[in-house]
This record gives structure tokens, C-alpha cells and sequence, in this order.
């Protein structure tokens, strides 16, 4: 059985417990449950299910009980609050605090390159400006992000970027994007990426001011619409972002970094019975 850090599911590493004790002995959720203190013979099994979840004090006994101690328990009680957050701002805490656990411990989180790279809004504009300025040094990079960085940020995002296989650095000095792009565990990824999609939105508000029209595009509608045309407006907005993407991957020669905003989002609570006045 691997161990608990290479897991990113708290539910998959029980299922995976009790599978494993399952094949080497007698063992039931029944006996897990009550090796963990439980007196639901069933609880355990929902939590795996995904049909309810572990408390604090839940999640500390069934690490006892899978004999977890130390760094472990503590990743595994971590995993838990990761896992169960109740919003996004509490599972990007969990996951970062779940990280610089890993860190301390010497220990890589599944992931963690995904991870570090859509945190930040830093690393895909310098994945674009390092090609495009061959032999710069990092101080010179950052001259050229709006809003302006550190020569450390820089440096930082070339290091990953380079550890992943994103970037690629020549005998020169200078750096080439490669094709590999980058993944990891689609709920760590899915944390990060609504972080980069917030700061990317609060960039988008920035350029109003730093940039004249004429180099920029913001245009917008407030509209009512039921289910149906909402499921259709993602679908042309899907492939809208597929046609760019078209358009872009042609691009040989190019002069300056852009960023694409799609934002489609409510204003409103939905009315539940639309026939009723």
C-alpha cells in the first residue's frame, strides 16, 4: 500500500486501507469502526462514499487506527480538512499549510508543481516573456510584467517552470517553451486555478487604468436568461475559447503578452418558480 503523502483523497487512502487489511485478514467496515472507535458499524464506509465526512476528532481517531503517527498523522488529519473545506478560501489554507508540511518533511505533495505554477499569475506571463527576450536576466523580465515584479519572482517561476519541463534552458542561457504542459491532482489544480482566475480578474481592473482603449478590449452584457440558454452560452463560449486558441497556436513572432478573460457569472439569485408572481 503507498503511502499516505502520495495521496491527495483522504476517502482513497481508507478505501485503500481497509482493501489492503481486507486482503490480509478478516476485516470488515464493521471491525474498522470499531477499531477506530466508532459505534456506527456503517459510518466509515459512508465517509469513503462521500456520504458524510469526519469531524476533527473523527479524522484523529481513524489515523489511530490506521496507525498513523507522527508527519503522518499530521498530513493525514491535514488531508481531511483539505478534503471536506467548507469554501475555497479554507481548502487553499489546508493545501498550503498541507504543502509546507510536505516541505518541512522532505516529502513532494502529488501535484505540487500544478500547484505552485496556477497559484500564481506570475509564472504564465513569464512562461511567455522568457522566449520572447532570450538571454534576459530575471531583473529584466520582471522591468517588463504589469504590474511590475521582483527579480526573485522571476527567478522563482523559471525554476519551476524549468523543474516541470514547461521551459526549457539552452546551452545560451535563454529558455524555449516545450510542448509538455502541466497537471496534477484536479482538485489541487482546481484550488490554484480559481486563485490565478481571481488574480487575473483583479488585473483585468487594473488595466483600465494603465492601458489606453486602443489596447485593450473590455465589452460586456446584463441579460435574463433561463437553464437552457445558459447551457447553450457555455457551449459558444467553449468553443469561442477553442477558435483562440486556433488562432493563437499559429503565432510564431510575437511582441507582447496577453491574458483572455471569459467571465460569465450570475447577478442574481435564480427564481425558483418562474410561473409564480
Amino acid at each position: 500500500m503507498n503511502q499516505v503523502t502520495e495521496y491527495m483523497d483522504y476517502r482513497a487512502y481508507m478505501r485503500d486501507f481497509y482493501e489492503e487489511r481486507k486482503r490480509s485478514s478478516v476485516f470488515s467496515w464493521r471491525e474498522f469502526a470499531k477499531l477506530a472507535g466508532f459505534s456506527s458499524s456503517g459510518y466509515l464506509k459512508l465517509v469513503c462514499d462521500g456520504k458524510t465526512r469526519l469531524s476533527r476528532v473523527g479524522a484523529a481517531k481513524v489515523a489511530a487506527a490506521m496507525d498513523l503517527v507522527g508527519f503522518h498523522n499530521d498530513f493525514f488529519l491535514l488531508l481531511v480538512e483539505f478534503c471536506d473545506a467548507i469554501n475555497e478560501d479554507a481548502r487553499m489554507d489546508a493545501l498550503t499549510r498541507l504543502q509546507n508540511l510536505a516541505k518541512e518533511n522532505n516529502v513532494r505533495v502529488m501535484g505540487a508543481e500544478a500547484f505552485d505554477y496556477y497559484k500564481s499569475w506570475v509564472n504564465p506571463v513569464v512562461r511567455e516573456l522568457a522566449p520572447l527576450m532570450p538571454g534576459a536576466k530575471p531583473s529584466e523580465i520582471a522591468k517588463m510584467c504589469v504590474p511590475e515584479v521582483t527579480a526573485g519572482e522571476v527567478r522563482n517561476a523559471l525554476t519551476l517552470m524549468e523543474k516541470a519541463g514547461i521551459l526549457q534552458k539552452e546551452e545560451s542561457g535563454s529558455f524555449r517553451q516545450t510542448d509538455k504542459g502541466i497537471s496534477g491532482d484536479p482538485l489541487t489544480v482546481s484550488v490554484a486555478m480559481r486563485t490565478l482566475q481571481k488574480q487575473m480578474a483583479e488585473l483585468a481592473i487594473d488595466a483600465a487604468n494603465l492601458f489606453p482603449g486602443t489596447e485593450r478590449h473590455v465589452s460586456g452584457l446584463t441579460f435574463g436568461a433561463d437553464d437552457e440558454t445558459f447551457a447553450k452560452l457555455v457551449t459558444e463560449l467553449e468553443n469561442f475559447r477553442k477558435r483562440i486558441i486556433s488562432i493563437i497556436s499559429g503565432v510564431k513572432d510575437y511582441n507582447r503578452v496577453y491574458r483572455l478573460n471569459l467571465q460569465f457569472f450570475p447577478l442574481s439569485q435564480k427564481k425558483e418558480n418562474p410561473d409564480e408572481t
